[in-house]
């Protein structure tokens, strides 16, 4: 093992711009995620006919379906039928496509952890169906939701490294490029010791957060 080496200046800028890649990529995916998820989630809560169906058996099969598969797909089937998008895109858009369906299911089930005489006693009062759901099914869902939330949001950072196979100049991609090179051999621990500590301080912070938003909405 070379530390030394491993760690000069010029690879850890190179993974450093790996790191923001992967920061990147998650960060869009976790909002496009977000999303489009909580709307999924929401309408297969309301039972709107036929669509809840439908989104019922998209998520179904995009949630047994390998992450892997979808990104292979973004990346190489689509341009077979005019769609080809960068390695980038590929990676946002295939994360974002498997993380809606994870989050729509738990926003679902956080909606459905309320009683529905909450749903009838806001109905009652005067509400609308969509008043009452945004005013007072929804806060007390969001409290038991942002725990499950935040672990997918986490699963998705990691999830990032998976577009090593599309090429994408993420983190893992970049530490691969450092230990492939000649000699690079005795690099491999200290850039696998290295790329865990940066995945762990963002991970860990996430944790973190999600702990003292549980706090604050109890």
């Amino acid at each position: 093992m070379d530390f030394a080496g491993a760690y000069t200046p010029d690879h850890l800028k190179f993974l450093l711009e790996g790191f923001l890649v992967t920061l990147k990529v998650a960060g869009i995916a976790i909002v496009l995620s977000f999303i489009i998820g909580g709307l999924i989630g929401t309408i297969r809560y309301a039972k709107i006919p036929i669509l809840s169906q439908i989104l019922a058996i998209l998520v179904e099969l995009i949630r047994n379906v390998p992450l892997l598969l979808i990104i292979f797909f973004t990346f190489f089937a689509l341009p077979e039928v005019g769609i080809k998008l960068t390695p980038t895109m590929a990676a946002i858009t295939a994360l974002t496509i498997f993380e809606s369906a994870m989050l729509s299911e738990v926003i679902r089930s956080g909606l459905n952890s309320i009683h529905k005489g909450q749903l009838e006693a806001g109905r009652s009062s005067g509400l609308s169906y969509v008043q009452t759901l945004w005013h007072i099914v929804l806060p007390q869902a969001l409290r038991r939701m942002v725990p499950p939330i935040v672990s997918q949001f986490i699963s998705l950072l990691k999830d990032t490294s998976l577009a090593v196979v599309i090429s994408l100049s993420e983190l893992m991609h970049n530490g691969s490029v450092i230990y492939a090179q000649p000699g690079g051999d005795k690099f491999i621990m200290p850039i696998f010791i290295l790329i865990a500590g940066m995945y762990f301080v963002v991970n860990y912070a996430l944790s973190i957060i999600a702990r003292r938003l549980e706090l604050k909405t109890t």
